[in-house]
């Protein structure tokens, strides 16, 4: 008998001490982020380069104080963007509604940047009527896909 009450008790001890360790390792788990909620700003900016005419479609995501600084930090340990050795963790890309990649952001320091995320296409092309964006968090491979926003208002 004392066997038993002997084995119950390291039982019971040993599920305590599981139960504890599971719930204080999920105390450290980071939150889960929100995907990112783009908005097309209504603002177009028509310019030339290399003799060329373009509109720039300018988007703001809605959202962008939920996400951490560190998203954005310089992360030299993963790999460049091309030559910039120094690029954020998270990279940004615009996409659209088909998932044909038309602009991209590696360098974005800080969450408010979210704020300026554009695309531009010659003046003559007719641009998708939406897209969307994709945060890519470099360091754990996670990627947060926004809502489709329209290109005109």
């Amino acid at each position: 008998m004392r066997l038993t009450n002997k084995f119950l008790m390291l039982a019971a001890t040993l599920l305590l001490a599981m139960m504890a360790s599971d719930s204080s390792s999920r105390a450290f788990v980071s939150p889960v982020l929100p995907n990112p909620v783009l908005v097309y700003t209504g603002v177009n900016e028509y310019f030339t380069q290399g003799g060329k005419n373009y509109t720039r479609y300018r988007f703001t995501v809605e959202n962008f104080a939920s996400y951490p600084n560190e998203l954005f930090a310089a992360a030299p340990a993963l790999p460049p963007c091309g030559t910039n050795t120094k690029s954020s963790r998270t990279w940004v890309d615009i996409l659209d509604q088909r998932g044909k990649r038309l602009y991209g952001f590696c360098a974005f320091g800080k969450p408010a940047d979210l704020n300026k995320i554009w695309f531009a296409l010659p003046e003559d092309e007719i641009p998708p009527s939406w897209v969307y964006i994709e945060l890519n968090d470099r360091q754990t491979s996670t990627k947060y896909k926004s809502n489709l926003a329209e290109t005109t208002q």
